[in-house]
């Protein structure tokens, strides 16, 4: 593509609604340069991380994968982008997970012509060395050609995108020796905004510049509402958005409204609008999860049943697997959570606090210092300074330290 040609996709792919994280590894480093370059890049791009050292790659993974560069590994990397853009995205807008792994052609020598030359230097066999000459000399032949096959290394990239539905996964190998590292990195490059394009709905002319020897291989997986939600109970994904608001909102702050709606009623609808007018700003959402502290998940169909009820109203509700709100607030940062006052009482009586005394700029208080609301004062329990007393900090170790 000219660089005309690739401007021009780059701002229809930042005028579509789609925001994406990226996670590349071993390539396509000039599609970035890319997509930041353009105005608008803050529309569609949300983070992106280059796990380039096979340790920042298992600390992605969270395991150290078969191989670091695999179809296997670039689809990982796609849904863990899926999850994280789903965390970083505003409310409502469709987004994309984009993971890539490559081996491309590199300064050092490559591990496998390294052995290819010094099992080449090996003896032959006995036997093969008292055969005539023409056995021996076809013998050696093939047995090059062998060790050549199995030890030479191929130039090949993994790209792979996850979207709501779908998840799709790209494999190019490339003609060793017949580019430099610069030029295989602008072919992986090029696939790699022609993946994010098609991924947009946004259309894209390519040539691919590939040889008739070099091959595509290329696998798609969609994936049904019930499949989502499979996957949302077993922890592949994270939550599922149903934006039945009508319209996109550019507030990036979600007030966010937890619950079973088993069913939903009016009462449930006038605290969220109340509630999102004494914030001042936000994105309204009702929350469900589908995993329960002390009951069993839900069904597909009971989630159904349940998104159904914000369909008929017009109200966006997020379907996640997290039943703590510790963990809601990971998912969701930034937000603000209404609650009942029931939910309030559940959290004072089920969750009493044991207060340590620790230093207070440069003074040692205990709870008692503190001016506790009387209807709160039940969820604290004091630890007694005779019993506990250390004036010592982490912070102070660090500053003598230093």
């Amino acid at each position: 593509m000219t660089d005309a040609c690739i401007r021009s996709l780059v701002e229809a792919i930042h005028a579509s609604p789609t925001q994406a994280v990226l996670y590349l590894s071993g390539g396509a480093s000039q599609s970035l340069g890319w997509l930041m370059s353009v105005p608008g890049a803050s529309n569609t791009v949300l983070e992106t991380v280059v796990p380039y050292s096979r340790m920042s790659l298992i600390q992605l993974l969270g395991k150290i994968p078969s191989s670091y560069c695999s179809e296997q590994t670039a689809a990982r990397m796609a849904v863990l982008a899926y999850n994280r853009a789903l965390k970083l995205s505003k409310p409502g807008f469709p987004v994309l997970g984009v993971g890539f792994t490559g081996a491309l052609a590199s300064t050092r020598p490559r591990l496998g012509d390294h052995r290819y030359c010094e099992l080449n230097s090996f003896p032959l066999p006995l036997h093969m060395q008292t055969a005539n000459y023409i056995c021996d000399s076809l013998c050696l032949r093939l047995g090059r050609l062998l060790l050549k096959i199995l030890f030479s290394v191929v130039h090949r990239f993994h790209l792979s995108t996850r979207t709501s539905d779908r998840l799709l996964v790209s494999t190019v190998t490339l003609s060793k020796g017949l580019r430099t590292r610069e030029e295989e990195d602008k072919v992986s490059s090029h696939y790699l905004l022609r993946g994010i394009a098609n991924a947009c709905k946004v259309p894209a002319t390519f040539v691919s510049g590939l040889t008739e020897s070099e091959k595509v291989t290329e696998s798609e997986q969609q994936f049904s509402e019930e499949q989502e939600l499979e996957q949302l109970l077993n922890g592949e994904i994270c939550f599922k958005v149903y934006p039945f608001s009508s319209g996109l909102s550019n507030e990036e702050r979600k007030v966010i409204l937890s619950g079973s709606f088993n069913p939903l009623h009016d009462g449930h609808l006038k605290l969220l609008e109340i509630a999102t007018s004494i914030c001042g700003d936000g994105y309204p959402c009702f929350e469900i999860s589908a995993v329960n502290a002390d009951k069993p998940p839900l069904s597909v169909s009971q989630i159904k049943d349940r998104v159904k009820q914000f369909e008929n109203v017009g109200k966006t509700v997020i379907v996640s697997n997290q039943p703590y709100f510790y963990k809601k607030a990971e998912l969701f940062p930034g937000s603000a959570f209404v609650i009942g006052a029931d939910t309030v009482a559940r959290l004072i009586n089920d969750a009493p606090f044991l207060v340590g005394g620790r230093n207070v700029d440069g003074v040692f208080k205990v709870l008692e210092d503190f001016d506790i609301p009387e209807t709160l004062q039940d969820m604290f329990v004091p630890i007694p300074a005779e019993k506990f007393r250390v004036d010592i900090s982490s912070t102070e170790i660090r500053k003598n330290q230093t």
